[in-house]
């Protein structure tokens, strides 16, 4: 599978990009989708900021398959999962749910569950084949218009440790030899597209507008290799 990042480069959106979009409004989202990546002794040390939480979940689930693997950490969704979730404990704040997750899952379960769960959040950590995957066990911020007095946040939400050169590879694109690369990305939101087709489907329902309509704007890609000088492209899209 590719990353968001990539595809919206390539002009490959889908109904996973546009997911990662929902909660935005109009504005300037600076720092988010941060990448560092060092390269070790033995392959690679991965850190991102939350953006590519559930990506990263589903990546190493598919190359899980229909093995099974010690799976710890947490769905958080607005949704009663009861039934539909083994999980081991509940929290709830403010009608968002955390679904504490500690057994052992097949990777195809963990996909079926990304599928049906498309607006839930996957805070999982579990390995497979030698790649290690850590995300932190709880909801991210919710996404507001950056200030100019923000601070640059700490890349360590979610971590990999791996050899898998082609992961690697889709994180950091158009990059060829390197030490180690950090990267980040601003989403410059002009435009909520609102479509007459989506008025009339929605028919006065604000929360499926919302989570439908069409973002508009630019994606900002800041690249800086060997804490060398920056290299920045710019990307339009509608997702």
């Amino acid at each position: 599978m590719e990353f968001f990042i990539k595809k919206i480069f390539e002009d490959n959106v889908d109904e996973l990009v546009h997911n990662q979009f929902k909660k935005y409004s109009r504005g300037e989202f600076l720092n988010k989708a941060m990448v560092v990546v060092k390269k070790t002794g033995k392959g690679f040390s991965v850190s991102t900021g939350p953006e590519y939480a559930n990506e990263l979940v589903r990546y190493f689930a598919e190359k899980l398959g229909e093995r099974f693997a010690v799976v710890s950490g947490v769905v958080v969704s607005t949704r009663d999962l009861t039934g539909e979730l083994d999980f081991k404990d509940k929290k709830q704040f403010m009608g968002v749910k955390q679904y504490i997750l500690n057994g052992e899952m097949s990777g195809d379960k963990i996909i079926e569950l990304c599928d049906k769960l498309p607006n839930a959040f996957f805070g999982l950590s579990f390995e497979v084949d030698g790649s290690v995957l850590k995300i932190k066990a709880k909801a991210p911020k919710s996404a507001k218009p950056s200030t100019k007095k923000e601070e640059k946040p700490k890349v360590d939400f979610c971590k990999v440790k791996t050899s898998d050169s082609e992961f690697v590879e889709g994180l950091v694109f158009g990059v060829n030899s390197f030490k180690k690369v950090e990267i980040s990305h601003d989403f410059l939101i002009d435009e909520i597209v609102v479509s007459d087709e989506l008025k009339s489907e929605a028919d006065g329902d604000f929360a499926k507008i919302k989570e439908m309509a069409l973002r508009k704007g630019t994606l900002v890609r800041k690249v800086s290799v060997d804490e060398g000088s920056e290299e920045v492209k710019e990307k339009g899209f509608a997702v």
